[in-house]
């Protein structure tokens, strides 16, 4: 088993070899990633394609200090971000009716099971703008004042979108959960 900072000393080197074993050891799960910014599967391919890109010509900047992963994963979210920044003038923005808050104040998402499947479907159907913000906040951790600084809206823009990306879930999850119901 090649150790970590083998590969990272072949990459460092430019070895091809070294560089296709990082590769088939992380692409799954930075592949993840970029699904969940992506709005399909080929924007996803093109994000993993770029980050890898990256990853090989600034592995140098990497400090040994910190989780190789982690940094990984950062180039992931920000290539991610850069992608949703470069195309929104092409996405599509929707306006969401309200949903009314007696909707959902009787479901809880706890008490219903789903696969991870299930869950990252219903965060895709949100529209790009919600589904960033969601990301941002709920998966990757950033503050709301992060989130705006990132994606160039205000503050309260991140906040209103994280809530309303929410409600969003918690009424397509509570209608997947009456589809299981039904169909039991």
């Amino acid at each position: 088993m090649i150790t970590e900072n083998e590969i990272i000393e072949g990459c460092l080197k430019n070895d091809r070899k070294m560089q296709k074993v990082l590769y088939e050891r992380f692409s799954s799960r930075m592949y993840s990633i970029c699904l969940r910014y992506a709005k399909d599967k080929a924007e996803a391919d093109d994000i993993l394609q770029e980050g890898f890109l990256k990853i090989f010509t600034k592995i140098h900047q990497f400090s040994r200090e910190h989780s190789f992963e982690g940094w990984m994963k950062r180039i992931f979210v920000n290539t991610s971000i850069t992608n949703y920044r470069q195309n929104t003038k092409y996405y599509e923005q929707l306006d969401v009716e309200e949903i009314r808050e007696s909707d959902i104040t009787s479901f809880h998402v706890d008490d219903a099971e789903f696969t991870k499947e299930e869950l990252l479907n219903v965060v895709k159907e949100l529209s790009e703008g919600y589904k960033m913000v969601f990301n941002l906040f709920a998966i990757e951790g950033y503050k709301h004042r992060e989130i705006a600084e990132i994606l160039g809206i205000d503050i309260a823009t991140s906040k209103s979108q994280f809530h309303r990306a929410r409600k969003i879930i918690q009424t397509k999850l509570m209608e997947l959960s009456k589809e299981k119901i039904q169909n039991v």
